[in-house]
């Protein structure tokens, strides 16, 4: 196996994610050896819903945006992902095109390991499927989760979750958070199917309870674990 071409830092950011640390050693190795250094402009689409898969992908640096446009222009927006967040997973197992588009809302750096590579990997070591599948059903949990708030919580409560979720990196980082999200309110009601009158509102409620702080496109966590627990 060819030794890691990746610069340090880079190899870094991918350590410390707490699927990436997870791994046996030698896919972890694996995975270094194959992945490739991408660079995406902010507001630069990696791919569309409908387009072949071309392998998995870990962001380093910069945010990523997911969702899909309707023919009217509506976005629906499913989650703005951060490093060491890694995602195309879900057409390593079937081979069939991708569900939804995948944007750069800040200038990114990935790692692109190719579709052919990972087959070519997985076919010689069979047993290291068990790690991609971690990695699938953990999104599948975050998601059943996200299904459940949006039909049985009020618009704070669920925006309470979300904001949690995102402060710990739906579960990417190990033994930390982050204390302050860029993220505005369209792109939280987006997330949310709520209006950015009601998000407002909702913050504002937050916000008197203590557990979180605004500024103009940032939001200060306060308090996480009553935000987790939907405030």
């Amino acid at each position: 196996m060819p030794a890691p071409l990746l610069p340090a830092e880079l190899a870094d950011t991918v350590r410390a994610g707490a699927w990436f640390a997870s791994l046996p050693e030698d896919l972890a190795d694996h995975l270094l050896a194959l992945a490739r250094p991408q660079q995406l402009a902010a507001g630069k689409r990696l791919f569309a819903r409908g387009d072949a898969a071309d392998g998995l992908y870990a962001i380093v640096r910069g945010v990523m945006r997911f969702g899909a446009v309707t023919g009217p222009g509506q976005e629906a927006l499913l989650a703005m992902l951060e490093p060491p967040q890694w995602f195309g997973e879900i057409a390593l197992f079937d081979g069939a095109a991708r569900t939804h588009d995948a944007w750069a809302e800040t200038d990114c750096t990935l790692l692109h390991v190719p579709q052919h590579e990972l087959v070519r990997l997985l076919a010689a070591r069979p047993r290291h499927w068990q790690a991609f599948g971690r990695l699938l059903t953990n999104k599948l949990r975050l998601t059943f989760a996200a299904v459940e708030e949006l039909a049985l919580l009020p618009p704070t409560p669920r925006l309470a979750r979300r904001l949690a979720a995102m402060a710990g990196g739906y579960g990417a980082w190990q033994g930390r958070s982050k204390r302050v999200l860029e993220v505005s309110q369209e792109q939280l009601g987006l997330m949310l199917a709520l209006s950015r009158q009601t998000v407002n509102q909702s913050l504002k409620e937050l916000e008197a309870a203590g557990l979180l702080r605004r500024s103009r496109g940032a939001i200060e966590i306060l308090d996480l674990a009553r935000l987790a627990g939907g405030g």
